[in-house]
């Protein structure tokens, strides 16, 4: 593995993590959540920075299907993160406090709830548009396995997702996506391990999601 590939996956396990803290913004505190938010917009720039041939090539060559969801979804992301910082730096009472900012605060809360929420899902979807790219390097890595062992990891990540659509339910992620609640409810008295654990699970169901719609578009 090259020096810029292996920053590349540091970049991206360092913003899978940061929105995995971000989305418990209420446990982890409201400063830490503003400086993770800092730490998240930077790791999307270097992203973006270390994938910068993608961006020049968006406009040459031919969309297939899969080409097409694959820069829809980058899109949808770009979006969903710059919505989340111009509506966190109104929201600011920390780092940006200094900001000379009035007004606004209310439709910065429900603009900064919805792009949060959808850009959880958008990234994992993403993600799973891209793991086939992972799966390749761990054959190289550590070779193909076994037929046992590819079972083993089909029915590990199809227990992860069924769990996760639990955890999406009894999360209620569905009614912040769509605004059917403008207020984000959190169990104080629940450890803040079992948040994680929760939005993790939700974050492989897209992925899986993410993962075998991508194989069916490479299809087409």
């Amino acid at each position: 593995m090259n020096r810029k590939m292996a920053v590349k996956i540091l970049a991206d396990a360092g913003m899978t993590a940061a929105l995995l803290l971000l989305m418990g913004f209420e446990m982890v505190g409201e400063a830490a959540h503003e400086w993770i938010g800092v730490a998240m917009f930077l790791l999307l720039i270097l992203h973006h920075v270390l994938n910068i041939q993608w961006t020049k090539n968006i406009t040459r060559g031919k969309y297939t299907r899969y080409r097409a969801v694959q820069t829809l979804l980058a899109g949808l992301i770009l979006l969903a993160m710059a919505g989340s910082m111009v509506s966190g730096i109104i929201l600011s009472r920390h780092v940006f406090a200094f900001l000379p900012i009035k007004g606004g605060q209310a439709l910065a809360r429900t603009l900064h709830m919805i792009c949060a929420y959808w850009g959880f899902v958008l990234m994992a979807l993403h993600l799973g548009f891209h793991w086939n790219m992972f799966l390749g390097m761990a054959r190289r890595s550590f070779g193909r396995p076994a037929a046992a062992g590819k079972w083993t990891l089909r029915i590990l990540g199809f227990a992860g997702a069924g769990y996760g659509v639990c955890a999406f339910v009894r999360r209620d992620i569905g009614t912040y996506m769509f605004l059917k609640s403008h207020f984000v409810f959190f169990d104080y008295g629940e450890a803040y391990v079992y948040f994680l654990l929760d939005y993790i699970a939700i974050g492989v169901l897209f992925v899986f999601i993410g993962y075998y719609v991508s194989e069916w578009l490479r299809r087409k």
